[in-house]
């Protein structure tokens, strides 16, 4: 690049304007290495003859894969030489944004901020909060076979909704102001809000889905970097990314601003289950199924105000809570309640390597989530032999009506391990004695965990 310096320090400095098209050679301005960045730009708009708003572009530096945004350091201190390849782009570009429902979005988003605050920057638009929680990752690459003409996917575009860094305001149905603008953008975050249908069997049937535990790992490696920019990690204008939630560190909920954030949160943990992304067992598919089962009845008939619904469920709530404490006095009864308690005659065993099945009688009693039990119903009133803390822990009820055997197994937490432990009674009709009319201890036999 010395060959290009003249007598008086002045060198040729090549930039390509993204403006004059793909075809256009790169123009040549004279520069010298102490002219500021912010002089290098003057000097580009005033060789390009274009009128034109060129507030956001800026110089994007090929070899080195970074954004020259310090206007005011020299191309000295940048390290800019008469050999750098520069181009002369916009900060903003398009994207298409694919969200967990389904629906893509075409919007300007930021290739010049790290990718942190180029989510921030799109949550802002989609009015959703604590945008950290979400970060963008490339899509599964799709296998190179025939497409047919009808799979092509709708995309709707919001290019032309501004993208502001200050507060949105919103309305007092939870939509921004900038969607409010025409129907079409209304239309487009009813989207958002709602939950879509479900599509077909044979639309979900060609979808990718993992065939490994190395297919599910996969997925990590298609996270962005947040720390750089879109430009840097090979994103380009009008590339796909896919907006995902990927720390499950959730803030607080609130169904009155979070529209955007429960449908994505909630559709994202769909698809992970439909497309077997997430590991899951067959009660937490069937609780899940029910959900989906009652959010798509409401998604069907969403003329009903979601606002009018929380209201009903407060009400509801507040009935309940009067019919069961009493209307006036309920933070006095609260106060002044203690813990029913079961109290019994039971026999127990703790097995132990090389000991046989002793059991030995004491009295228990069951308060809260402990279980206490004493030498005899005397020492009751004072220490306990033991308590045993019942929160976590596994019961399975062992009965045997035909050699009256009535006894609970009990696997207890504790730092060590799951401590065993076996109460048994001889009386088929035994019923602990409490203040009220409490159920009978033993029902039919299940495994179940205590909460």
């Amino acid at each position: 690049h010395t060959e290009s310096r003249t007598a008086s320090g002045t060198w040729d400095l090549s930039v390509t304007v993204e403006e004059l098209g793909p075809e256009a050679p790169p123009i040549k301005i004279s520069v010298t290495s102490d002219l500021h960045i912010g002089g290098v730009i003057f000097k580009i708009v005033e060789k390009t003859q274009l009128q034109c708003d060129w507030s956001d572009h800026a110089l994007w530096w090929e070899q080195k894969q970074q954004w020259v945004l310090r206007t005011s350091w020299t191309l000295d201190k940048c390290g800019i030489h008469a050999d750098a390849r520069l181009l002369f782009t916009p900060q903003h570009k398009a994207l298409r944004l694919g969200l967990p429902n389904g629906v893509t979005l075409r919007l300007r988003a930021c290739f010049s901020s790290p990718v942190f605050r180029t989510v921030h920057g799109i949550c802002q638009l989609l009015n959703i909060r604590y945008p950290e929680e979400m970060s963008l990752l490339r899509p599964v690459e799709e296998k190179k076979k025939k497409k047919d003409k009808d799979s092509a996917e709708d995309e709707y575009d919001l290019t032309g909704v501004p993208l502001t860094s200050g507060s949105v305001p919103v309305l007092n149905s939870g939509m921004p102001v900038h969607f409010a603008d025409s129907p079409k953008t209304q239309a487009i975050y009813k989207m958002l809000v709602v939950s879509q249908p479900s599509p077909s069997p044979e639309s979900i049937a060609k979808l990718y889905r993992p065939a490994s535990k190395v297919d599910k790992t996969h997925i990590h490696t298609r996270w962005l970097d947040s720390s750089r920019c879109l430009l840097q990690q090979g994103v380009q204008e009008n590339d796909k990314l896919w907006l995902r939630f990927k720390y499950y560190t959730f803030h607080d909920m609130e169904p009155k601003y979070d529209g955007v954030r429960l449908t994505q949160l909630y559709e994202q943990a769909r698809w992970a289950i439909l497309l077997e992304d997430n590991d899951c067992t067959e009660e937490e598919m069937m609780l899940f199924g029910a959900l989906q089962y009652h959010i798509g009845k409401l998604s069907l008939s969403q003329e009903v105000n979601s606002c009018q619904g929380m209201e009903d469920l407060e009400s509801a709530l507040e009935s309940l809570e009067v019919k069961m404490v009493g209307e006036n006095k309920s933070a006095d009864v609260l106060e002044n309640m203690t813990a029913p308690e079961l109290n019994d005659y039971l026999k127990l065993f703790r097995p132990k390597k090389l000991s046989l099945r002793d059991y030995k009688q004491y009295w228990f009693k069951f308060q809260d989530t402990s279980i206490f039990y004493y030498k005899s119903k005397d020492e009751s009133y004072g220490e306990p032999i033991q308590q045993m803390n019942l929160k976590g822990c596994e019961v399975a009820p062992d009965v045997n009506i035909a050699g009256q055997k009535f006894c609970i197994r009990l696997l207890v937490p504790a730092p060590e391990g799951m401590n065993e432990a076996y109460l048994r009674t001889s009386r088929p009709s035994w019923r602990c004695n409490a203040p009220a009319h409490p159920p009978p201890l033993y029902g039919p036999p299940s495994t179940s965990r205590l909460p």
